[in-house]
C-alpha cells in the first residue's frame, strides 16, 4: 500500500470518530422518536442551525482545500505515485461525497419538519 493512502485512511477514520461522537449524543438528546420514526412536530432541531450544521460547514470547506490541493499538484505534473496526490484525492473524494449526502439529508428532514409544524400551505 501507498503511504498517501495510508495516511488518508487514518485521517478519515479520525474524523469519522470526532463526527460520530458528535452525532450520536446530538441524536439521542434533540430527536424525538415515537414508534422508532421521528416526529417531526415535537424535533424542532431540523428548523433551526446547530453545531453539526457548523461542523458539515467547515467539511465542505476542507473538501474544497482538498481538491484545490490536488489541482496544484496535478497541475505541477505529480501523478497518483505521490504520496500527497494519493492523500488529497482519497481526502476529496469521501468528504465531498458525505458533505453533499448530509445535505441531502438535511433538506429533506428540513422539509418534512416544515411540513409538520406549519401544514401543506405554508411547505411550498
Amino acid at each position: 500500500m501507498m503511504t498517501g493512502f495510508m495516511v488518508s485512511m487514518i485521517v478519515a477514520g479520525v474524523m469519522i470518530a470526532v463526527i460520530l461522537a458528535i452525532a450520536i449524543p446530538m441524536d439521542r438528546k434533540y430527536i424525538v422518536r415515537e414508534n422508532r420514526r421521528i416526529n417531526y412536530r415535537k424535533t424542532t432541531i431540523f428548523l433551526r442551525w446547530n453545531y453539526f450544521d457548523t461542523l458539515t460547514v467547515v467539511l465542505a470547506v476542507y473538501s474544497v482545500i482538498c481538491v484545490q490541493i490536488l489541482n496544484f499538484l496535478i497541475s505541477g505534473g505529480y501523478t497518483v505515485e505521490n504520496n500527497y496526490v494519493q492523500f488529497f484525492t482519497n481526502q476529496s473524494q469521501a468528504w465531498t461525497l458525505v458533505t453533499m449526502i448530509y445535505f441531502v439529508m438535511r433538506l429533506t428532514n428540513t422539509y418534512k419538519s416544515i411540513r409538520a409544524h406549519y401544514g401543506e400551505a405554508h411547505a411550498e
